[in-house]
């Protein structure tokens, strides 16, 4: 991966953005299970953080992914996992399939709101049933002359509480699972929206996770993203950008974890030497620290990748795998040789230890990435190579 003094900026106003905007404030707002989203996310539209590769037709950059890598990467900074999980709802889970396929229509009324910040996004996928299973979603959207009458529910929704609109992903025939599905944007106050309550969860505290019912929800035709029946495709590419900026929010997330256990073990004296001296902590630094460069280069490699227009989903596959079951290795072990002080519910490495045993189950669990990654080696029962 090259990047120009252009990428090294972007990466530079974030990293001033997150120690000004973000960081001061991330105790305030785990305590409270709530970060104010459309205050920020205005913030970071101002600064054209939320449209980086989005077009500049709704007021984009323009840029190709690697320019959003430099911003994720930058986003490790903050000092909880929540509010880049919310960001990246907002920028690349939410938006991608609006801005390949919407028109222009409905990207005026809903992306160029998005990419100013001035309204908040969420993506609906999963239901109390189906999570990993796409497929096997329930909620309906059937044409009534001119609308789309929706009934069902989401799950775990990001942003849900406060967001502004949801990218739905809903049966719109009877046709095959895969073939039956469309993505719709739904504003959230429309009638018949319920957001029945904001989720209680073990991590990712400061953002709000709501479970959502649509009771005959109406919404016009027109606000079809793409053609009916491609919502399945539409969304497997949404999930590329997904699983990508779930990897590579990890990389200076885990770099900071290390550099703060090593800080700590330098100044924490045991048996009257500092806890750094012992060579079981500082090999196993070294090692960790080996390990989360070998997912920045993966994750690198998915990038350019995508940004070549080649199929990164075996890629960004193993890169979400590896970044999920990184962070659990990662967090547990740093943890240990903070003690009891890691123990503690306030402390950072606690924190990152519940925010990102999320990465192994959100966006697709584990055991997806590997069926995915076995489904490319040609691998799966019954699969033929020739």
């Amino acid at each position: 991966m090259q990047f120009t003094p252009e990428h090294e900026e972007l990466r530079r106003t974030t990293e001033r953005f997150v120690d000004n905007e973000i960081n001061p404030f991330v105790d305030e707002w785990e305590a409270a299970q709530q970060f104010p989203s459309h205050e920020l996310f205005r913030k970071m539209g101002e600064l054209g953080l939320l449209g980086i590769n989005k077009p500049e037709a709704v007021g984009g950059l323009g840029l190709d992914w690697s320019y959003e890598l430099a911003f994720v990467e930058a986003l490790g900074r903050v000092q909880c996992g929540a509010i880049p999980m919310a960001v990246g709802v907002q920028t690349d889970m939410a938006t991608p399939a609006l801005a390949r396929f919407g028109s222009t229509e409905l990207q005026a009324e809903f992306l160029a709101p998005a990419v100013a910040g001035e309204q908040v996004a969420c993506i609906g996928v999963s239901e109390p049933h189906a999570g990993s299973d796409v497929a096997s979603i329930k909620t309906t959207a059937k044409l009534d002359g001119d609308d789309y009458v929706i009934n069902g529910s989401k799950m775990w929704i990001t942003n849900g509480m406060r967001g502004d609109w949801i990218c739905l992903l809903a049966n719109t025939s009877d046709d095959a699972a895969h073939k039956n599905k469309s993505l719709i944007v739904v504003p959230l106050d429309a009638p018949g929206v319920e957001r029945a309550r904001k989720l209680h969860k073990l991590g990712m505290w400061s953002s709000d996770t709501a479970q959502l019912f649509f009771d005959n929800v109406r919404v016009p035709r027109r606000h079809l993203i793409g053609e009916a029946g491609m919502g399945f495709t539409y969304q497997m590419m949404q999930f590329q950008e997904e699983r990508l900026f779930g990897a590579a929010s990890m990389l200076g997330a885990l770099d900071n974890i290390i550099e703060k256990t090593a800080d700590y073990t330098r100044d924490r004296k045991a048996f009257g030497a500092p806890l750094l001296n012992n060579q079981v902590i500082h090999f196993r630094l070294a090692e960790l620290a080996t390990e989360v460069e070998m997912l920045r280069s993966a994750v690198y490699r998915a990038t350019e990748a995508m940004v070549a227009g080649e199929d990164a989903t075996k890629l960004c596959s193993m890169c979400k795998l590896k970044a999920g079951r990184l962070s659990r290795e990662l967090t547990d072990a740093c943890l240990q040789y903070w003690g009891g002080q890691g123990y503690m519910w306030e402390s950072e490495t606690a924190r990152a230890l519940r925010d990102t045993r999320l990465v192994s189950i959100g966006g697709g669990a584990d055991e997806v990435m590997l069926g995915i990654i076995c489904k490319y080696m040609g691998i799966l029962p019954g699969q033929n190579r020739g």
